[in-house]
């Protein structure tokens, strides 16, 4: 409200022309009938004159402004004291006209001349340290801006106070804060991009040069017994599987980042789509002689999410839980409420990841270097798995972390909030 109404002064110059002449003229006429009890004739011409030396005042103060004179000034202290010098030789010539016109005499106009001169002076200097506190105060904000122009996004400003330099202080360092933000997510970005480079060009390269190889074997006759070009055509459809899952995981991550995925929310079992996801991988537990179960709350029903979504989620944290789990361990996928959320744990024993990697788990391309290489099946992870099933919680609205001891296993958890 204070702004508007600044802002409408601003805009409005007639305002402050019209307030400066009638606000100085009330005061004089309440105080001269309350306290001084003057009478009604002296009253009128005192007004009378206050009116004319008012007008001329006002005029005078509005050229300045119009004219821009203070903005000639290379200090701000030295506007301030031109100011208070102008108001107090104002405040002098009124007083001196009202004298003059009024008859008072001379005894008194000295006496009341060599007072308003005193006044002036004290203003000045009072005036002075005041102008001073307000330019140190800037001061120390237009050095901390060309220290930030400079680079260093360190800076901050310290600058006690209520008024309006305080306040600008204030803005200052939130605008300092949110360009180191900035600054150190673009930094971010940028590794995260050369990272991005280097790991799909290696991904890129090894399966490509390999079946490269395999090909140009069979192309230039060096391998011709069926067993072994059955071989070598059973790994080069590996390898293009490998291609085709990591550009598909390569697309829904560009469409994680840039926000464009698409998620169609409806109720659905959460049992139906934990049975489906054992049901795909319980062949492949089996072969490393791994127990697979799971285990849902009686009290789940239908669960508001995007099924498929959930399904890859599901899938990606199973295989991976395999993966990792030795044999004659179990990997165990339980569901349940928590609160107003529906959690879902994925735990495998006999495995361990240490605290130092747990956090970077769901980062893009991220893999331990028990992952990398290849498996029994030919087939290699992209890396993205983790991160896309992070977007796809996140899509949710809920949360994915992961929790590893030594004596316990492996704990892959998630939330699906669902509405009261």
């Amino acid at each position: 409200m204070l702004r508007q109404w600044n802002q409408t002064l601003s805009d409005n110059p007639l305002i402050i022309f019209v307030s400066t002449l009638i606000l100085p003229i009330l005061g004089t006429i309440v105080i001269g009938i309350i306290i001084f009890d003057m009478p009604e004739n002296e009253i009128q011409t005192l007004v009378t004159f206050m009116t004319l030396t008012g007008i001329m005042t006002s005029l005078l103060s509005y050229g300045f402004y119009r004219l821009g004179i203070l903005e000639l000034f290379s200090s701000l202290r030295w506007s301030i004291l031109t100011v208070i010098a102008l108001t107090v030789l104002m405040i002098f010539l009124n007083v001196w006209v009202i004298a003059q016109f009024t008859f008072i005499e001379a005894h008194y106009i000295s006496l009341t001349s060599a007072l308003l001169v005193f006044a002036g002076l004290t203003a000045l200097t009072i005036g002075f340290f005041a102008s001073k506190t307000m330019t140190d105060r800037l001061s120390q904000l237009t050095e901390a801006t060309h220290e930030l122009a400079e680079g260093n996004l360190t800076t901050r400003l310290k600058i006690p106070g209520n008024d309006e330099i305080s306040q600008l202080a204030t803005t200052f360092n939130m605008m300092a804060h949110n360009l180191q933000e900035v600054d150190e997510q673009k930094r971010q970005l940028e590794q995260t991009r050369r990272d991005l480079i280097a790991w799909v060009s290696h991904d890129l390269r090894t399966p490509l040069a390999s079946m490269r190889v395999m090909l140009e074997a069979m192309a230039d006759g060096v391998v011709t017994d069926e067993e072994t070009v059955q071989r070598y055509m059973n790994t080069s459809l590996a390898e293009i599987e490998h291609l085709s899952h990591l550009i598909e995981d390569l697309f829904e991550l560009a469409q994680l980042d840039v926000g464009h995925l698409q998620i169609d929310f409806h109720r659905a079992s959460i049992s139906d789509l934990i049975s489906d996801t054992i049901g795909s991988m319980m062949v492949k537990a089996n072969q490393q002689n791994i127990t697979l179960k799971g285990e849902v709350d009686e009290s789940l029903d239908l669960v508001r999410m995007a099924p498929d979504k959930i399904q890859r989620v599901l899938s990606n944290l199973v295989d991976n839980a395999i993966k990792y789990t030795p044999e004659n361990e179990s990997v165990t996928v339980r569901a349940y409420f928590q609160k107003n959320d529906v959690r879902i744990d994925i735990h495998n024993s006999g495995s361990y990841i240490p605290d130092d990697v747990l956090p970077r788990l769901f980062e893009s391309f991220y893999r331990g270097e028990r992952s990398r290489p290849q498996g029994d099946d030919g087939v290699r992870g992209t890396g993205l798995g983790l991160a896309i099933a992070r977007g796809f919680i996140e899509a949710h609205g809920g949360h994915i972390w992961a929790t590893s001891t030594k004596s316990e296993g492996t704990t892959f958890s998630f939330t699906l909030p669902q509405r009261p």
